[in-house]
């Protein structure tokens, strides 16, 4: 697929000089500082060593009082409370954190996840009967309720209350809770908007443990899920996230929860864990309990305490995940077909495949695939209780969220982000839709957003890669949107005698060097195409990230090579 190099805008030089001064770091290094806002030394101070003390208060979060004294009361009454939260990553590590913080202190407590295929995303009317029919008068809501203005209603009139922890755009109407934690509301003067639904749900315990004096251990404890949820929601790691997701990863690494230590060893790393490899790693196994059987699996698994149930419940999540990795072949492959048959695919700007047989639990997933493969923005629709259901993926720079608005008289109900989200119709409504969409996109995207592009950081020579530049490097992390690992781009480089090698199917290995530098391995995946233009040994320009390679004990650096124009 044809990638466009993007670069990113040089700051002003003589402030690139002066910080690179004042912390003794080389030029590069000062440049990819002042493209995050890093200006001063106190910026960086707080940047390269995230503190827990500088998370904010929890109680600047709109209605966190009201939300502590609603518990407070039920916890002092003696109430039932439930929490409820979504069948996600996001969602089932929210209830982890949430019961298991609670459960400590309470015993009238229980957990609900709803039923994917049964009950579908967010509050359900199953979920508010099962709350009136064993007698819970409060509900605590995770990752989801933003816009369940319904069936909070609903629930008020059986005499429940909700508390809403939720991190997605509102609607115009806010549901009428008790409390309503989001900062994303218009009138939340919370100073970080970009928590996920699990962080949210940190500082509702953050903020309980805070007003009843009890030690900030006994939240941090729960870092490691926050971390978690931090990168498999794909959300932002600046400001609080990023303190969250660093002190959340050096609990993962050094002391993880019995469930997440469990689905580690199951993924076969058990230490030195990156946001990538949550993503790729646990978040995956996390969901695929809720993809195909039951999301409280994953829940049990989190909260576990006991080695052989954890051992149990990792076991079964595993064969669950290696059932969704087959259904998940089998749709990408039948979803391909679709498109490649389709006569009008060259000309689309969107992608629609509907097949009421596809498991809903992975449609997700193909989105992703599909959205890879022809770039564009990508809706994969089922069937589901007699509804389609479908799940949406976009492109850098693309609303989807806005599209599906414009989409909004066809559809019983939507939500998400800008880059993700989940939809259902009427089954009669699907070529309405399917041609509206397209409609809507094509008013609204660029040709540019149509090409997958590699943003590129600085321009960077081989012989400025020294241990002590890597060392500096590694401390911009952890990386993740908004912060992603710092990609370079080095010109007229050379491949070092006859080491260049196609691997795999269709992977570049070679050693490059430029002016009399050192040499550099090379790691270049899906780039085969490039293969015999690079054999003929002339110069060519490569950009890439650059990590650690250990092999048989022995570290080096290596380029991971994105692009190369030869």
């Amino acid at each position: 697929m044809q990638k466009r190099w993007a670069q990113k805008h040089n700051p002003d030089i003589n402030a690139v000089k002066e910080l690179s001064a004042t912390l003794g770091i080389d030029e590069v290094l000062s440049t990819l500082l002042l493209q995050r806002g890093i200006e001063t030394y106190d910026d960086a101070r707080y940047f390269f060593r995230p503190d827990i003390r500088h998370l904010h208060d929890p109680f600047l979060m709109a209605d966190m009082e009201q939300a502590i004294e609603r518990i407070d009361a039920a916890i002092h009454a003696g109430e039932k409370i439930l929490i409820y939260g979504d069948y996600d990553v996001d969602g089932t590590t929210a209830v982890a954190l949430v019961y298991g913080f609670f459960s400590k202190l309470y015993t009238k407590l229980e957990y609900y996840i709803p039923d994917r295929y049964k009950e579908g995303y967010g509050i359900s009317t199953q979920g508010i009967d099962y709350a009136a029919q064993n007698e819970f008068s409060l509900i605590i809501a995770l990752d989801c309720g933003i816009k369940a203005v319904d069936k909070v209603a609903y629930a008020n009139a059986l005499n429940i209350d909700f508390i809403i922890c939720d991190h997605h755009t509102p609607g115009e109407e806010l549901p009428a809770a008790i409390a309503v934690l989001d900062p994303k509301r218009a009138d939340c003067d919370y100073p970080y908007k970009e928590l996920s639904g699990c962080g949210i749900g940190f500082k509702l315990i953050q903020a309980y443990a805070q007003k009843h004096d009890l030690p900030f251990e006994e939240v941090a404890q729960y870092l490691d899920l926050v971390a978690t949820s931090i990168a498999c929601d794909i959300v932002h790691i600046t400001g609080e996230n990023r303190t969250l997701a660093s002190h959340g990863l050096q609990k993962l690494n050094a002391e993880p929860g019995m469930g997440l230590k469990t689905l580690m060893e199951l993924a076969g790393k058990t230490a030195n864990y990156t946001i990538s490899d949550i993503v790729f790693m646990i978040g995956p196994r996390i969901n695929a309990a809720g993809r195909i059987d039951d999301a409280k699996h994953s829940v049990e698994l989190l909260l576990a305490t006991d080695l052989d149930m954890a051992k149990e419940k990792g076991m079964l999540i595993s064969v669950k995940n290696t059932e969704r990795k087959e259904h998940d072949l089998a749709i990408t492959d039948e979803a391909l077909s679709m498109i490649a048959a389709d006569v009008l695919t060259p000309d689309r700007k969107s992608t629609v495949v509907f097949n009421e047989k596809w498991h809903k639990g992975v449609i997700g997933i193909v989105a992703s695939r599909l959205t890879e493969k022809y770039y564009r923005p990508t809706i994969v629709l089922t069937r589901s209780n007699g509804h389609v259901a479908g799940s949406a993926r976009s492109v850098v720079g693309f609303d989807l969220y806005e599209a599906l608005c414009g989409c909004s008289d066809l559809l019983l109900q939507f939500g998400g982000h800008k880059y993700a989200a989940g939809l259902t119709m009427q089954p009669e409504q699907v070529e309405a839709f399917t041609q509206r969409f397209e409609e809507v996109v094509s008013a609204s995207i660029t040709e540019q957003q149509l090409i997958q592009q590699i943003v590129i950081d600085t321009e960077l020579k081989l012989e400025q890669i020294t241990p002590k530049f890597f060392r500096v490097l590694n401390q911009f992390g952890p990386f993740g949107p908004e912060n992603m690992c710092p990609v370079f781009v080095s010109k007229q480089v050379s491949v070092y005698g006859s080491s260049v090698n196609l691997v795999g199917s269709n992977h570049i290995k070679m050693t490059v060097y430029q002016d009399g530098s050192a040499l550099f391995d090379c790691i270049a995946f899906n780039q085969g195409e490039c293969f015999e233009q690079i054999r003929q040994g002339k110069s060519f320009d490569i950009c890439y990230t650059i990590e650690e390679n250990v092999w048989r004990d022995k570290r080096s650096i290596q380029l991971n090579v994105k692009g190369i124009k030869c």
